[in-house]
């Protein structure tokens, strides 16, 4: 049982054009709008209290630009690992939501309510579920005992680990709600088992104390 738990911080990219649009991204690159930049100067403040160790991210460029005002704001270098990549999602990726909802109401309606293995040339939840464990699973290990490290990905594919991490059914994703555009979550190491457990869930940079994390 840890006598300092670690911590992770699973933070998701600031808003795209794309966010705005309603247009599904998966592994796209689409960057961050005006509004993502001022999101991602934001949320390295708050997260620049924490004193995080680590810093890591997926390497699309919405990511990977939040990341870099953390790690500016942190003097942390930013590690990129594809690893974080949010779901690949196909023939799906370009389209807005009202295009899907014309050609195909009943699978967008499934879309809307989290499926989003649905694409079939798309990723499948287990191979999200698989290789975001890897990936934050070998960040946690290069956290030392009392740290913190940050990771910044998406928020299908955070959902996704949140829930393997922990031990939840996949299922028990669909309940946490979307997660906001430079929104985070916390995993804490449990003092007591030493299992990560959530801590906190969609805290943005307006709510700067952060209580309850700490």
């Amino acid at each position: 049982m840890p006598d300092a738990p670690r911590r992770l911080v699973l933070l998701r990219h600031g808003r795209t054009a794309w966010n705005l649009e309603h247009r599904i991204q998966g592994q796209l690159d689409a960057p961050l709008d005006d509004l993502g930049h001022l999101q991602a100067r934001a949320v390295s403040t708050t997260l620049a209290a924490m004193r995080p160790s680590r810093l890591w991210s997926s390497d699309l460029s919405r990511a990977g630009d939040t990341a870099a005002y953390v790690g500016e704001a942190c003097g942390l270098e930013v590690r990129p690992d594809s690893r974080l990549r949010e779901y690949a999602l196909g023939a799906l990726q370009g389209q807005t939501h009202e295009e899907y909802a014309a050609t195909d109401p009943d699978a967008f309606a499934q879309f809307r309510r989290g499926h989003f293995d649905i694409a079939p040339d798309g990723e499948s939840t287990v191979a999200v579920a698989d290789r975001m464990s890897a990936s934050l699973g070998d960040l946690l290990a290069a956290t030392a005992p009392g740290e913190v490290s940050v990771a910044v990905s998406h928020g299908a594919a955070i959902r996704v680990a949140i829930a393997a991490l922990v031990g939840w059914p996949t299922e028990l994703t669909r309940t946490l709600g979307v997660l906001d555009n430079a929104g985070w979550a916390v995993l804490a190491e449990s003092s007591e088992t030493g299992r990560l457990r959530l801590a906190a869930y969609n805290l943005t940079a307006d709510f700067a104390t952060v209580r309850g994390v700490g």
